[in-house]
């Protein structure tokens, strides 16, 4: 009966039901592993008995601390929800000097993630008011978007006003909140950049493990880029300095962490993938924007207010532990950024990421406690190019194509254009297969290509689109202008193709600048 119960319970809530029908978490487990802090914390939500921080309450929140701390903290709005609310971003920035280290802060960008925004507010809160972090602001600026998706939040609901998932609209930038998000992050020029999520840790794959199923038992994980566009030392520095330190301020609260890793039925049996890949999600997304970037995946979704307190404050804590890194680590991050820019030569067009079977550590739902379990995993940690070109001098676009020229400058790329028509020798792609999908992925029948390259002379006319690969976000344009891409303006149909196209893109390796 107990697993018929976790199982109806894992269905629901992977169906999005509403978290009050049902809560797989039992009080036992609760008690015994997540417990919430003995802390005070004086953010909207904590001032009631039920629901969460809404719009209104937040705002009023913010407005408190600005009358309070002017001298140093000022309040934008990036742009409109759909239905019409301001995104309010907050800059935390003592002094006028330029020199210091911009820390990008988002949270809900998913609406029934609620403990993202809560404990964004507690750490404006801390940051403004607990003396022992005053000291943060005297090398950092900080921006803090507490509430990105603010129609889901007010509905507690993933997605978007007109259904899509704004973590899965980074490149195609189809949602009005996405392309003013986008564009705020690539006018700030984040240094270091951290997105705030929470997981749901009732998995309907979780069922097949142990006798009667399994739940994951970490309080946090960190996503955080494999991908081979991203340059190595940057992915390494990420890892073994930021994510390294939080995971001790962690511990050494009693609170558990570990690299992120979902789960899912293929062929019939359970396989794990740990890490981040794609360019349509944050933790790359920022990353090829040469940033520090790590998605925060807090355990929460589908459990109601259960340690919602734990939540919040880890959070919190995963927030202040990237301020204090990037404080200590100031003139060490900028060197890192500023070799990274320059080292990737190849443009990892498709990654292959090798399956292995590894011992993870989850709660058994039948004994309670915390067991290790064989399991087959796909780590973006081990990922090797599958697909890959000499990175070109610059993409090319046709006058024509504004549309995507727009996309990529809102993606924070700089692009020129010839002043003057030019014939110079390019790579041009022409596709060979191509296949688009008869249902919909987040809006679009996404198109799957395969193209053949080969040097021609172009006559390229005036007003044609140079985006030049010596800048920070070069590895941005590789995601979104190689068609094979699984991010590409192709694959999204953004640029829409068919069998025998030749691509309004074109790729210049010549030594000789434009």
């Amino acid at each position: 009966m107990r697993q018929f119960i976790f199982i109806l319970s894992a269905l629901l809530l992977a169906f999005n039901c509403p978290a009050q029908l049902t809560n797989p978490q039992s009080k036992e487990i609760t008690e015994k592993f997540f417990p919430d802090p003995e802390v005070d914390i004086n953010t909207p939500a904590f001032q009631k008995k039920r629901g969460f921080t809404d719009y209104e309450e937040m705002m009023a929140f913010i407005n408190e601390r600005l009358a309070a701390h002017s001298d140093v903290m000022s309040l934008s709005f990036i742009g409109k929800s759909q239905k019409g609310k301001d995104i309010p971003m907050i800059v935390l920035k003592r002094g006028k000097g330029s020199d210091k280290l911009r820390v990008w802060l988002q949270g809900g960008l998913h609406g029934n993630e609620p403990a993202s925004t809560e404990g964004l507010l507690y750490l404006l809160d801390q940051l403004l008011n607990n003396p022992e972090h005053a000291y943060l602001l005297d090398r950092l600026e900080i921006a803090i978007v507490p509430m990105a998706n603010i129609d889901g939040s007010e509905k507690l609901t993933r997605d978007s006003h007109n259904g899509l998932d704004l973590n899965r609209d980074q490149t195609k930038l189809m949602a009005p909140e996405s392309v003013s998000l986008k564009q705020a992050f690539s006018d700030y020029q984040a240094h270091v950049a951290l997105d705030f999520h929470e997981y749901r840790p009732y998995r309907r794959d979780f069922t097949h493990i142990g006798e009667w199923g399994v739940t994951n038992g970490f309080d946090v994980m960190f996503l955080y880029s494999g991908n081979l566009n991203v340059a190595e030392e940057l992915r390494n520095y990420t890892k073994e300095t930021f994510v390294k330190e939080a995971g001790s301020l962690l511990e050494s609260k009693e609170i558990t962490s570990h690299a992120y890793f979902s789960a899912s039925d293929v062929l019939g049996a359970v396989e794990f993938h740990q890490g981040s890949l794609n360019s349509r999600s944050s933790a790359t997304s920022y990353a090829l924007a040469n940033t520090i970037s790590t998605l925060v995946e807090v355990r929460g979704i589908g459990i109601g207010r259960t340690s919602f307190k734990r939540r919040a404050y880890t959070t919190f804590l995963v927030g202040l532990s990237y301020l204090r890194t990037a404080y200590d680590e100031t003139a060490e991050v900028k060197q890192v950024l500023a070799r990274a820019k320059a080292k990737p030569t190849e443009a990892v067009v498709k990654h292959q990421t090798p399956v292995t079977e590894v011992s993870m550590t989850l709660i058994d739902l039948e004994s309670v406690e915390k067991k290790d379990f064989k399991v087959r995993m796909k780590d973006a940690w081990q990922t090797k190019a599958q697909v890959s070109r000499p990175r070109p001098r610059a993409y090319l676009l046709m006058p024509e194509q504004a549309k995507l020229a727009e996309k990529l400058k809102i993606l924070g790329l700089k692009i020129d254009t010839l002043n003057q028509s030019r014939s110079v020798e390019v790579e041009r792609y022409t596709v060979e297969y191509y296949l688009q999908e008869a249902e919909k992925y987040e809006g679009v029948h996404r198109q799957r290509v395969s193209t053949s390259i080969t040097r021609i002379v172009k006559d390229l006319p005036a007003g044609t689109f140079v985006i030049r690969m010596d800048q920070d976000r070069a590895g941005l344009a590789v995601e979104a202008l190689e068609p094979e891409a699984p991010n590409s303006f192709v694959n999204y149909d953004v640029l829409h193709t068919e069998e025998g196209a030749e691509l309004p893109v074109y790729r210049y390796l010549n030594k000789e600048a434009l």
